[in-house]
């Protein structure tokens, strides 16, 4: 220390500075070494949780990495600076014991929405020994959690900088009033958002369509405020909650079939055959592996038209997915095509036929 001296003295700086000097030194590196120690013991544990079949002390130590490291640094260098105390004045300590706090405030904060985040994630996709949640259900579950965190940030902070918590309170529940007033359209749509998180009548990948309003698409994102939808074309549609409020909303995602409905016409000359033929259609339908015989299945002859006798097909399919159904709907009319030709019958189109009578012919031909 004495040599350091000499040689810091040659220099032009005294032996308070360099004592000063060495301390800082020392200290910054007992932080450095200790955050080099704390991040080989978490590689260490993340090593040995990943063998175990538990997936939530992984999800815990993967949200307080960079948190605990970063925490790490703000104690260690309000430390260094309480050590080196004699080199500051008390506002200065004052300033630098205030800001540590609040930055440890933050950092805790930081490390819960991070945990909800990996919790949310975690509980949407299905585990080992257990399901999936409702995405939309953990989305709205991990927004509310998130929201009290901050909520309570924002208030243990006010708190530390002197503000009355309770004033705030209570001046929250005057003010709210006004903001109320202010902002109804936006707490119309908050609570238009909460009701389709209670409700669930649709979620995230569903289908939806409203037939009071042009709206149909994949939901893509529920928010607090607005929920996009991505048409069938491919453009973004950004609908306010409160909408969800005021119409219908059809969900085709949760159906449980498909039906298949035509109408097939015969010629009038093939009537004595029709009876053949929908019995035929139905053995067929009753046969094929992808209809649902469970549900309502009808092969019945529905009028007589202009120019056609019509019968129609009333079934469903297994599926729900549509381009699937619509590879069995291409071969069910093949196969009734095939059904009628075996019939020696034919498809009806529109003709007209003239009948004349006799007398008619008779003036016709100028006798």
């Amino acid at each position: 220390m004495n040599t350091m001296d000499q040689l810091l003295g040659n220099v032009g700086i005294d032996t308070s500075q360099s004592l000063l000097l060495s301390k800082v030194f020392l200290l910054v590196l007992a932080v450095l070494l200790f955050n080099f120690i704390v991040r080989k013991i978490f590689s260490r544990f993340a090593l040995q949780l990943q063998k175990t079949e538990n997936e939530w002390d992984d999800a815990l130590l993967d949200a307080a990495r960079i948190p605990l490291a970063w925490g790490v640094w703000v104690v260690g260098i309000a430390w260094v600076v309480g050590i080196v105390s004699d080199a500051f004045d008390a506002d200065t300590l004052n300033f630098v014991v205030s800001l540590r706090d609040t930055l440890l405030i933050i950092l805790v904060s930081w490390f819960l929405i991070r945990l909800v985040n990996v919790f949310v994630a975690m509980l949407a996709r299905p585990g080992k020994h257990r399901d999936a949640w409702d995405k939309t259900t953990v989305e709205a579950m991990g927004k509310l959690v998130k929201a009290a965190v901050i909520i309570t940030s924002i208030l243990a902070l006010m708190q530390h900088f002197g503000f009355s918590i309770s004033g705030v309170l209570a001046f929250g529940g005057v003010g709210g009033i006004a903001i109320g007033f202010a902002a109804k359209d936006l707490l119309s749509n908050f609570f238009g958002g909460l009701m389709i998180y209670m409700d669930r009548q649709f979620s995230v990948g569903d289908w939806i369509r409203s037939p009071d309003k042009e709206i149909e698409g994949t939901v893509e994102y529920i928010g607090w405020r607005i929920t996009r939808i991505r048409t069938f074309d491919m453009r973004p549609l950004y609908v306010p909650n409160a909408t969800f409020t005021s119409i219908s909303v059809e969900n085709p995602s949760r159906m449980h079939n498909r039906r298949f409905y035509e109408t097939f016409g015969l010629r009038y000359q093939d009537q004595d055959k029709v009876q053949a033929i929908t019995l035929a259609v139905k053995e067929m339908l009753l046969a094929h592996t992808a209809i649902d015989t469970q549900q309502t299945l009808m092969v019945n002859v529905n009028t007589f038209n202009a120019h056609s006798v019509d019968f129609f097909v009333y079934t469903f399919t297994k599926t729900t997915n549509w381009a699937e159904f619509h590879g069995i709907k291409q071969e069910l009319l093949g196969l009734i095509g095939d059904i009628v030709a075996q019939h020696n019958a034919d498809f009806a189109f529109p003709t007209q036929t003239i009948q004349l009578l006799p007398q008619q012919v008779v003036d016709a031909s100028g006798s």
